[in-house]
């Protein structure tokens, strides 16, 4: 009786030494059908599609009858061959998709627009573009000009005097064409234009102690998210009117930034008490929940998501830029990089960073400095341009397209226009 356990003991181990050498067998086998298809590593989207090798367990097989074990591995290996040359066609698409963006990025240049600056003393500090380039919002003072915009050239149209302060965020909504403006006196304004191409006024949304700093809009335009002074982030949902859903208080200083991943699904934000949180919507109980706390050396003033796993951060002080990625294994943000920019600090919150994915070009504003920092194919970021102010009192925003600049500035007191130029 002890030999036949002995005898089994043996034949258990040999057979799991059997198991792994198969598995990493199976592995090169994997890798050579991979290579046979040209899946490198730019163009490495079969894993998505759910591609990959189901090697039977050994400790699942008869000992005594293995003469289904060759046709077993034969047809694991057909079917990952067959996935394969189905995900060709998906990946050849999806490779001509990138290339525009990631290949053919020429250089360039943003170029004042000469002659088409307006003369304005009273602060700016909100823009906005509209979907189309067709519009653009300027939150001077406590009012809102609106703008029609053709070929780089302004024609003011009217001026929005329903704010008691100072306007901070500008936020066109995409589909409806509407609206959403924040100040400095807590308060947030919903426009809609009307039949007769006038901008009105259509709720004015309480929920803050303190002035909007930031503001976000879901892509599907039943939420934005609001940063404040208050220390708080606020999640606002449109039902018949819009009304705060869900609050956040773990910040415990002023929020100054917020930014939204591709998916929708996590929000980014950082302010005056050094970390930066992650927080993340959850299917199963239909809350935001915050998942991730990064301690940071100073605060934080601009952040923004590039992709889903990659976002990028300013703080108030020093010459660097910071770059975050998803670590794959356990699943949260690490710091990768860090960007060599300009030097001087910042205490400047407005002036949000903004990325333009069709141009691969991230505009992060840093001191007197107007940074614009491309993401190569590489997934490196390299400064393309800085436009130097006199003064750090900068404040602006890039068109969804990338395509023109506009900013104003406590040297000039104007407000600018710069077009992209490629060279």
């Amino acid at each position: 009786m002890l030999i036949e356990q002995l005898l089994k003991s043996n034949l258990e181990c040999q057979m799991k030494e059997i198991e792994k050498h198969l598995h990493s067998s199976f592995d090169k086998i994997n890798n050579f059908i991979d290579q046979v298809f040209n899946l490198d590593q730019q163009t490495s989207i079969i894993s998505s599609h759910g591609s990959e090798l189901s090697l039977p367990k050994v400790n699942e097989f008869n000992l005594v009858g293995q003469s289904n074990f060759q046709s077993n591995m034969v047809q694991e290996l057909m079917l990952l061959v067959n996935q394969k040359i189905k995900s060709q066609p998906q990946m050849e698409q999806d490779l001509k998709f990138k290339t525009p963006s990631q290949y053919n990025l020429k250089p360039f240049s943003y170029q004042i627009i000469q002659d088409n600056s307006i003369k304005q003393q009273n602060f700016c500090g909100a823009f906005a573009f509209n979907k189309d380039c067709s519009i653009i919002a300027v939150g001077c003072g406590n009012e809102i000009l609106i703008y029609e915009f053709e070929q780089g050239k302004f024609k003011q149209t009217q001026v929005l005097v329903q704010h008691q302060n100072s306007i901070f965020t500008l936020n066109f909504m995409k589909k409806s064409n509407q609206l959403i403006s924040g100040d400095c006196d807590n308060a947030i304004l919903i426009w809609s234009i009307s039949n007769k191409n006038q901008w009105v006024c259509l709720q004015t949304v309480q929920g803050h102690d303190s002035q909007i700093n930031c503001l976000v809009v879901h892509k599907n335009e039943d939420l934005f998210i609001s940063g404040s002074n208050d220390k708080t982030i606020k999640f606002w949902v449109k039902e018949n009117e819009w009304k705060c859903s869900q609050t956040i208080t773990y910040h415990q200083n002023s929020v100054y930034s917020l930014s939204l991943n591709e998916k929708q699904n996590q929000v980014i934000s950082c302010g005056g008490d050094k970390f930066i949180l992650i927080t993340q919507y959850s299917e199963q109980t239909r809350n935001w929940v915050i998942i991730q706390q990064i301690d940071i050396d100073y605060f934080g003033i601009r952040l923004h998501f590039i992709n889903n796993n990659t976002f990028t951060f300013q703080s108030q002080q020093g010459s660097m830029m910071q770059v975050y990625e998803m670590d794959s294994e356990y699943r949260i943000f690490t710091k990768t990089k860090e960007i060599i920019l300009n030097q001087g600090d910042d205490s400047n919150i407005l002036f949000p960073q903004l990325y333009v994915k069709s141009k691969q070009l991230l505009i992060n504003k840093n001191n007197k400095y107007v940074n614009f920092i491309r993401m190569t194919e590489y997934g490196e970021f390299k400064l393309e341009q800085s436009i130097q102010f006199a003064k750090n009192g900068i404040y602006g925003s890039l068109s969804d397209d990338g395509d023109y600049l506009i900013t104003w500035d406590y040297s000039s007191y104007e407000i600018q226009i710069r077009k992209y130029q490629e060279e």
